[in-house]
């Protein structure tokens, strides 16, 4: 039979009662307002639930996937969008840790654990969505630097977010071509669509990242050129349990 640890009911209910003080009695309004509660985010990475399997070298909680299904399950009893959101941080959180050099890991891991820098996770475009291969999406290297053109669609956290992981295109047409950036908020270039008006999901705002000629350091390239497209699925992997675990906590 199939039972948790000690330890996982107790993360479990830690998170439950997150919910329930922090985040349930508010929801309501979070959503009527279009409000996005960055101090109760925050509240929840000081309780480790920002860099959840990020390893504890650079302030991560180095805990398992099963531990952060049962977090965003208890937390979206309270508010499905809200946990959303910080499995959306995680997932960028984990994917500098994954595939990051040393130098990436460094300079963003400990502030995304403890959400001083809140990221977004940037694939999907106007025209790419389901097939995200066929992003267009540019990344060109000049010199020490790539020059990115492009737009991303429906990306939440988006004009708030200060870190955003962008897929590009940086060789040919298909998978094999696309790299990983990522982006500080305030770049030269970059700019955000208007809010997505949306029926409900509204505690988190949803936007346009418009790329014009943004200039990135080629230290701020994510693993090799050319695996991209293969950092995004493998995050996207774990995205998706996650997105799981919220849904049937909002089905409670």
């Amino acid at each position: 039979m199939f039972a948790l640890t000690q330890d996982q009911l107790a993360v479990r209910d830690m998170a439950k009662s997150f919910a329930d003080e922090r985040i349930a009695p508010h929801a309501l309004t979070w959503d009527e307002t279009e409000h996005f509660p960055v101090d109760v985010l925050r509240e929840a990475a000081a309780l480790g639930m920002a860099a959840i399997y990020v390893g504890e070298r650079h302030g991560g909680s180095g805990m398992t996937r099963l531990d952060a299904a049962l977090i965003f399950e208890a937390l979206s009893t309270g508010c499905p969008c809200v946990a959303s959101f910080l499995s959306i941080h995680n997932m960028v959180a984990w994917v500098v840790d994954r595939f990051g050099s040393e130098e990436l890991k460094a300079r963003y891991l400990p502030r995304l654990a403890t959400m001083e820098l809140i990221a977004s996770y940037c694939l999907t475009e106007p025209g790419a969505g389901s097939d995200a291969a066929a992003l267009s999406t540019r990344a060109r290297l000049d010199g020490d630097t790539y020059v990115l053109d492009g737009v991303k669609q429906f990306i939440s956290g988006a004009g708030v977010s200060d870190l955003y992981l962008v897929m590009a295109r940086t060789g040919e047409g298909g998978a094999s071509g696309i790299s990983a950036f990522l982006i500080e908020n305030g770049a030269p270039g970059l700019s955000f669509g208007a809010k997505e008006k949306k029926m409900g999901w509204r505690a988190q705002p949803t936007r346009q990242v418009i790329m014009e000629g943004v200039r990135v350091p080629a230290a701020n390239r994510v693993g090799a050129e050319g695996i991209g497209f293969k950092i995004a699925m493998a995050g996207l992997d774990g995205g998706r349990l996650n997105i799981g675990a919220c849904s049937i906590g909002g089905g409670q």
